[in-house]
């Protein structure tokens, strides 16, 4: 009976035991999950503000690229919707050449993004073209024209300056110095200010410069008239391999007609 007894007590004991166990593990485990909820929620709070923090700096940084072009534009013959354009068009051919080979690794959906807000500023260095040689309605004397064409490395220096001044390089900036200074550069090595060629020249630079002759022909210009879009295609077909990458060429051909519609859009 004794040995029943304490063989009785020693489970009673146990069972207790578990049962305190037990209840101080849920407790613990009602502590940690409470913890842990509001380790969530301040997270997740830290992360919206953050958020909200890296889209209000964005919207600063578009802002700031429109109201740079939008100066530089108000200097020159181009109207705002030559931003808008450009900007479109070339983020179609990107969209295009997102695929091909040449092309795949370097367009990605950020790439294309800043392409597209940095088109804007392919002009930039116009602000350091002189007036009478920026708003002259004539031909230019091969004096005014060699300093026109200094706009493009006014345009990337401006940009390397900024990108310079920053803690660590900047990718955005750094497409939008090729963009600036690279636009007026040719497949076959005949354009300026470095005379690149090929492959030389960053694709960012061709995709703008294709982008910026399409709009520049099809507008009318107090020193010429619009072509229509068959013209504008043919000038740019005859410049395959010589002004043009002839992969940018085929991609523009390919979606011709969207940039039709982009210039009706956004038309003067």
């Amino acid at each position: 009976m004794a040995v029943m007894l304490g063989a009785g007590q020693f489970l009673s004991r146990l069972i207790m035991h578990s049962l305190r166990q037990r209840f101080v593990n849920q407790s613990l485990a009602r502590q940690l999950e409470q913890l842990n909820n509001g380790l969530e929620s301040k997270v997740r709070e830290r992360t919206e503000q953050l958020q909200r923090k890296t889209e209000e700096v964005s919207q600063i940084r578009d802002v700031t690229i429109i109201a740079m072009a939008t100066l530089a534009e108000t200097r020159d013959k181009e109207t705002g919707n030559h931003l808008k354009r450009t900007q479109t068009y070339i983020r179609a051919l990107a969209m295009k050449l997102r695929s091909h080979p040449r092309f795949s690794a370097y367009l990605s959906d950020d790439c294309i993004e800043s392409l597209y807000k940095l088109a804007p500023l392919h002009d930039i260095g116009k602000v350091g073209i002189p007036d009478h040689i920026l708003l002259k309605q004539g031909k230019l004397t091969p004096e005014e024209y060699e300093i026109m064409k200094t706009h493009p490395t006014l345009g990337g220096d401006a940009l390397a300056a900024a990108e310079a001044s920053l803690p660590a390089p900047s990718r955005f900036l750094h497409i939008g110095r090729e963009i600036a200074s690279g636009h007026h550069e040719k497949w076959d090595g005949s354009g300026y200010p470095h005379g690149l060629k090929g492959d030389e020249i960053p694709i960012s630079a061709r995709l703008m410069a294709l982008a910026d002759v399409y709009d520049a022909l099809i507008c009318k210009r107090v020193y010429k008239k619009a072509f229509s879009n068959e013209d504008a295609v043919a000038f740019i077909v005859d410049g395959r391999g010589k002004h043009f990458d002839p992969d940018v060429v085929d991609a523009f051909l390919a979606i011709q007609d969207e940039f039709v519609q982009i210039a009706e859009r956004f038309s003067d």
